[in-house]
């Protein structure tokens, strides 16, 4: 079974099919406790309620409605340790990064309806000069901009979930607030063609990513007080808390999945069927070259990629995906146009690790995406994967060999090399 939307994919393979999950593990008896414990007994810091004053405007910053971080849950505990400030002192800021904003009923879904009604909820505009602070100039080259509420605050807390990063190595921690609510300057750079290009930018790698030094960077200059992160299986449900201390909280949680969801294997694959771990993740293409990724680690140089993703919400439209996949005609050519350094519109990153990856295999995507889309991307269709797997079977021959990865980017597979 495939992570595929909200009901799953069932697809037949052969009984050699080498099948890639996570490690196995055992469920808290009680999440509650679980993330409150931590509250108290956080890493490097004083426990959460003790930092607090009553009159403090506080601000928690949270994952938008692409992430599958169970808001629902992390929000209400985090107020259930802070009973002495009043909801009106509290902001919850959404962490669009470049994202579209999101609706009531988005919130209710991600929050439930309590927090809604009873917490102001904003949602961050990189575009939105008005709604920045500058803070300084960034050894990177760029502007620092972050969301001016959350720069103004006397008490900031980010919360997430941590796993495997195609670019930043892992999720969560730092790169909540960049990109999560940075200005729109700061965020291109954090992902210009040099950065996403750069070698050491891939899953699982902390020390000597670029991404990863940027984006503590950018927080030093205004650091959130505060760190509430999770891990997750392939149910979305919760497995274990870090909190406390940015930097030493976040290391700690990296550590953990990396040791649970980062799989050695000894080989490359023909083939390798891959998701984008089912709703929300899958909800556009965009979000869905991170499933495609995930496969490139252990596909054949000229192998093939099957990435099932419902995408439901399109490419999406909003933004600039479509409009730079539109640009050339060849994956090599959107390279090289993204290479050159005057190229700069934000969204170029999501394109160029796109081409990186059909230039090193062939795409074939299982979707709501009508043709004309599948077409713009330069990837190719399948409206049956086991079909598609009998026809690729005449290029690879019967020794054709087969991974799956069916919860996409929540498990990330690596060969020696």
């Amino acid at each position: 079974m495939l992570a595929y939307g909200k009901s799953g994919l069932s697809v037949n393979v052969p009984e050699d099919t080498r099948i890639v999950e996570p490690t196995f593990l055992e469920l808290p008896e009680d999440d509650h406790e679980l993330v409150l414990n931590a509250l108290r007994n956080p890493i490097g810091t004083k426990p959460l309620r003790e930092m607090v004053k009553s009159k403090d405007k506080v601000v928690i910053v949270i994952s938008d409605i692409t992430r599958p971080t169970p808001n629902h849950k992390l929000i209400p505990w985090i107020l259930e340790e802070l009973p002495h400030v009043p909801l009106e002192n509290v902001t919850i800021i959404n962490g669009l990064g470049t994202h579209r904003d999101q609706t009531r009923p988005e919130f209710v879904e991600m929050l439930g309806e309590t927090i809604v009604d009873s917490v102001r909820i904003i949602n961050h505009h990189c575009h939105e000069k008005s709604e920045l602070t500058h803070l300084g100039t960034s050894s990177y080259g760029c502007e620092v901009y972050l969301n001016k509420e959350y720069v103004e605050a006397d008490f900031r807390i980010v919360t997430g979930f941590i796993e495997p990063h195609f670019f930043a190595g892992f999720s969560g921690g730092p790169k909540g607030i960049m990109p999560g609510i940075a200005g729109i300057e700061t965020i291109l750079t954090f992902h210009n063609a040099r950065m996403i290009g750069d070698p050491m930018a891939t899953w699982g790698i902390l020390d000597k990513n670029p991404l990863q030094q940027m984006t503590r960077e950018v927080n030093n200059f205004c650091k959130p007080d505060f760190l509430l992160n999770v891990a997750l299986n392939g149910k979305k449900e919760i497995t274990n808390v870090f909190a406390g201390e940015l930097t030493a909280a976040h290391a700690v949680g990296c550590t953990y999945v990396k040791e649970h969801a980062m799989i050695k294997c000894e080989e490359r694959y023909d083939v390798v069927i891959t998701t984008n771990a089912g709703y929300p993740l899958d909800q556009n293409l965009y979000q869905a070259v991170k499933g495609m990724d995930a496969a490139r680690m252990i596909v054949k140089q000229g192998g093939t990629i099957i990435c099932a993703a419902e995408c439901s919400e399109g490419m999406p439209e909003h933004g600039n995906f479509v409009k730079i996949l539109q640009m050339r005609e060849s994956p090599k050519e959107l390279l090289e146009m993204i290479n050159v350094p005057s190229f700069q519109m934000f969204d170029q990153w999501e394109a160029q690790r796109l081409a990186m990856i059909q230039e090193w295999a062939d795409v074939y995507v299982y979707s709501l995406l009508p043709e004309e889309s599948i077409k713009t991307a330069m990837l190719k269709q399948t409206k049956d994967i086991e079909q598609t797997l009998q026809e690729l079977m005449d290029k690879y021959g019967k020794k054709m060999s087969i991974a799956v990865l069916p919860l996409g980017p929540l498990t990330i597979p690596y060969v020696e090399e």
